[in-house]
């Protein structure tokens, strides 16, 4: 998989100045790009075609389009107005060209009554740049928006093709730099998250090689009634190479796990003081105030530590905590779905989700610590200032039990000294390619479970390892 760069609409307006005075035009080569990709997804069988043309620089690109399209001999209707739109005609396709990246008010009138139409019709309908009234920096809808089968977006991807709303409306993306060295006049605002990013770290192991240097994981969780999450975690750890794993619970009970009898089983309390890599607090953890007492233990430890789940309740409802996230060395991963971000962040769920960037960002912040805001198109804020939108995934990862095996797959990294940046991109990524294969192979969407997700993580990461090894054939194994 190639690095993909990613641009906020500053980012873009700033790579167009710097074209300056291109030749040909960057609007004549998005018009024959559109052209060209509008010509190749159209019916072959038939021939009329409408473009909706705003009063822009995207009702350019679309104006010239038409006329590229004329001249592939297709029946062109032009039209910026309903009224301007013949009755009762059967398109072969719809290019959307109404409103592009600068679009930053509300979509109404009678550019309203174009998106309705053009979402009611049945034809493939292509998008230019993104779809109209979508939010090119945060994916919201600002009103309505099209509801696109394709989107031809120009220059450099914007990430809210990637989240929020916008995947359900952009339909299946394409890229077209219009000839611009893009990375090399312009650095990107952020990337997509893939394996690519991290090639240099990704190797697969040595011969000479013993469990001691795959580290040992704590995982401190399982009130009673919640122990499956604790398990859960510890399953996806182990099957993502972490070499020892103890589980903690907080009751008096400490099952087996009888499907996965290598997890270790501890009182809570033990596990804190066994000789560790990395800590996950927070799977069916509870908020009691011995889940208090053993979250600010682990934050006063120098472990690598993820928090999830109960753990980012907690945090949420502690200023003491918060002081003591804020001041530790060693990393911290924090993985809140938008319910959570918004009790960390003293905000609304609305809120977090009208800017899952600037909600990442803040967590990132906030807390001293490398932060993935879960949900459609994820958003990772490292503490750096990194960040990154993951594309993988699907809606059949809604299922119980899903944060508990991402957990458990980042704590398994962080236990094998994974920095906590590449942990989190390369794990989030996992978690989500992981249940795309399944989906894949006919294993859901749904219906999907969390524990079908592990071995399919399994599976998928060995295959990154091995291609690492390919990619450095001078490397020995």
């Amino acid at each position: 998989m190639a690095i993909a760069p990613l641009y906020l609409t500053a980012g873009v307006r700033e790579l167009e100045r710097a074209a300056g005075d291109a030749q040909p035009p960057l609007m004549e080569r998005a018009g024959a790009a559109a052209a060209a990709l509008a010509a190749r997804i159209a019916p072959t069988d038939a021939k009329d075609v409408l473009v909706l043309a705003g009063p822009g620089d995207n009702g350019g690109d679309a104006r010239i389009a038409a006329e590229r399209l004329r001249e592939l001999f297709f029946r062109v209707t032009v039209a910026s107005r309903p009224q301007e739109i013949p009755p009762a005609r059967d398109w072969a396709l719809v290019i959307d060209g109404l409103f592009g990246i600068g679009l930053g008010r509300e979509v109404t009138g009678d550019y309203a009554a174009l998106v309705d139409y053009v979402n009611r019709q049945r034809c493939p309908v292509l998008a230019l740049d993104v779809p109209s009234g979508l939010q090119a920096d945060t994916g919201r809808v600002l009103g309505c928006a099209v509801r696109a089968t394709h989107t031809l977006t120009f220059i450099a991807l914007k990430p809210g093709l990637l989240t929020l709303d916008g995947p359900d409306h952009c339909g299946e993306v394409a890229v077209d730099t219009l000839g611009l060295a893009v990375e090399k006049l312009v650095p990107p605002s952020a990337w997509v998250a893939s394996p690519a990013l991290f090639a240099g770290v990704l190797r697969p192991r040595p011969r000479n090689f013993h469990k001691g240097q795959a580290g040992s994981l704590g995982i401190l969780g399982g009130a009673p009634g919640m122990t499956g999450a604790a398990l859960l975690a510890g399953r996806a750890a182990l099957k993502l190479g972490a070499g020892r794993v103890y589980v903690g619970f907080l009751g008096r009970e400490h099952p087996l796990d009888p499907l996965m009898p290598e997890l270790m089983v501890r009182h809570a309390d033990e596990v804190l003081g066994l000789d560790l890599d990395a800590l996950v607090v927070g799977p069916g953890l509870g908020t009691t105030g011995h889940a208090e007492t053993l979250l600010g233990a682990a934050l006063a430890s120098e472990l690598p530590c993820v928090l999830d789940a109960d753990a980012l309740n907690i945090l949420a409802e502690s200023d003491d905590l918060r002081s003591a996230c804020l001041r530790r060395r060693a990393e911290t991963l924090l993985t809140p779905h938008p319910a959570e971000a918004a009790r960390l962040l003293g905000r609304s769920t609305p809120e977090v989700q009208a800017d899952r960037v600037a909600a990442a960002q803040a967590l990132a912040k906030r807390f001293n610590a490398h932060a993935v805001l879960k949900g459609n198109g994820s958003v990772i804020a490292a503490r750096d200032g990194h960040w990154f939108v993951n594309a993988s995934g699907h809606p059949g990862m809604a299922s119980a039990g899903m944060g508990d095996v991402l957990s458990g797959l980042l704590g398994a990294l962080l236990a094998q000294r994974f920095s906590g940046e590449s942990s989190l991109v390369l794990g989030v990524h996992l978690h989500g390619a992981a249940a795309d294969a399944l989906a894949a192979s006919g294993t859901g969407p749904v219906g999907l479970t969390a524990s079908e997700v592990i071995d399919s993580a399994r599976r998928l990461w060995n295959t990154w390892l091995r291609e690492s090894r390919s990619a450095n054939p001078s490397e020995q194994a």
